[in-house]
């Protein structure tokens, strides 16, 4: 099957809000394997010419400028009908919320008559579903929660069930780091040769790693269950230990598993990634468990005050050396008694570069137990990207040394 993503708001053409549905709804889809033909950021237009099913967000709500149901009639016809049900699950919504019902708020119970309705879980605007030419368009609000909720709860199944050719689904997916795209693809390059024509092989760069996607949909069941735990094994065969992972999860969510798997804990000491790393590993469900804890040591004064750093090397050596970074991640280990610690120093820019040191230096330590690494790096790129980069390499640093420690 084959459909297009269209994103309705002004707001979204011109920069002010980042569309973030466009990109959940496409994971969603492509676990399916359906196929996305483009993504669109309009006004007010949609088309059915070239796909089976169009996905629109945004629009749908109460103000004057939201003008979608007006569109969808002018194309599918109709007029505009009072929904009882609708009525009642705004007013659960509101209610719920401890909110006062408004005019505008309760006119979200008008829908066109040419549409199915679905009324939305978790907030007010109801999701419209119309059919014409035996195609499908889904009309979805643009609050990105209740558009990946719909999505997940209504969406995706009535698709489903609706373009149900017969054909099974089957990915799967692994992390590998330690090896750049480029020279993973020459490694590769036979395996994909010799894969079935109805199997892909995605590769899905980020800082520092690279997921690897399988991805085949035959009618055969048994053939492509089979098929894909010979392609995993083969996979396994070839990369060893550059696969870091046999799923598809975050290097924190990593980390985190080989830290709960050996019952270890961790904190982290951050300066120039201003608690990203924290914020990372804390992002996993669980976390809970083996992170103690962190301290943001922006200023000199923190880390001599808080992490003990010598004075006396800060004066020589400056903050963004080797010596601080490794008493900062044993500083931070010992503050919170964990076992592990993370610690990053380093000039994200644009400014701040001084002689020897351009934009971009990060020294990154990780400390388990009593053995200490230390590693400098040059990341290129705006502030952001330096920060994303140290904050990965500084994870897949503590996943090593738990790893060679075994």
């Amino acid at each position: 099957m084959k459909y297009d993503i269209i994103v309705i708001g002004d707001e979204l053409l011109i920069g002010q809000v980042v569309d973030t549905n466009s990109g959940e709804i496409a994971r969603m889809l492509t676990l399916q394997g359906w196929q996305l033909g483009e993504t669109r950021v309009v006004g007010d237009d949609a088309s059915l010419a070239e796909v089976d099913a169009v996905l629109m967000t945004g629009g749908l709500g109460p103000t004057k400028d939201d003008i979608t149901k007006g569109v969808l009639l002018d194309y599918f016809g109709g007029e505009l009908v009072y929904d009882e049900a609708v009525a009642a699950n705004v007013e659960r919504v509101f209610k719920a919320r401890g909110l006062e019902l408004n005019d505008l708020t309760r006119a979200q119970a008008w829908v066109p008559s040419s549409c199915r309705v679905i009324n939305n879980l978790v907030g007010t605007a109801p999701l419209m579903w119309f059919e014409r030419d035996g195609k499908v368009l889904v009309s979805m609000p643009g609050v990105p929660h209740e558009t990946i909720t719909m999505m997940r709860e209504a969406v995706v199944p009535q698709l489903v069930a609706r373009f149900n050719n017969g054909e099974h689904i089957s990915h799967h997916t692994m992390v590998v780091a330690g090896i750049i795209e480029s020279k993973l693809a020459e490694l590769l390059a036979d395996f994909e040769a010799a894969m079935p024509e109805w199997v892909k092989l995605a590769y899905l760069p980020s800082p520092g790693y690279i997921r690897l996607r399988l991805s085949a949909s035959h009618v055969d069941q048994r053939l492509l269950d089979e098929t894909m735990r010979s392609l995993v094994l083969r996979l396994h065969e070839l990369l060893g230990d550059k696969i870091i992972a046999d799923e598809d999860l975050s290097i924190a969510a990593i980390v985190g598993k080989a830290l709960a798997a050996r019952g270890m804990t961790v904190a982290t000491a951050e300066s120039c990634t201003g608690g990203n790393i924290a914020h990372y590993i804390t992002l996993t469900p669980g976390s809970s468990d083996y992170y103690r804890g962190g301290v943001v040591a922006y200023s000199n004064d923190v880390k001599r005050n808080v992490l003990h750093v010598s004075a006396a090397d800060l004066e020589a050596h400056g903050a963004v050396s080797e010596p601080v970074v490794r008493q900062m991640a044993s500083g931070v280990a010992l503050l919170t008694a964990s076992d592990c610690g993370i610690a990053t120093s380093g000039i994200a820019g644009p400014g701040g570069a001084v002689p020897g040191k351009p934009v971009g230096t990060v020294w990154i330590a990780v400390a388990v137990g009593e053995h200490v690494q230390a590693q400098i790096h040059h990341f290129a790129g705006n502030r952001e990207r330096v920060i994303e980069r140290a904050t990965t390499t500084a994870l897949l640093m503590l996943l090593r040394l738990l790893t060679e420690r075994d």
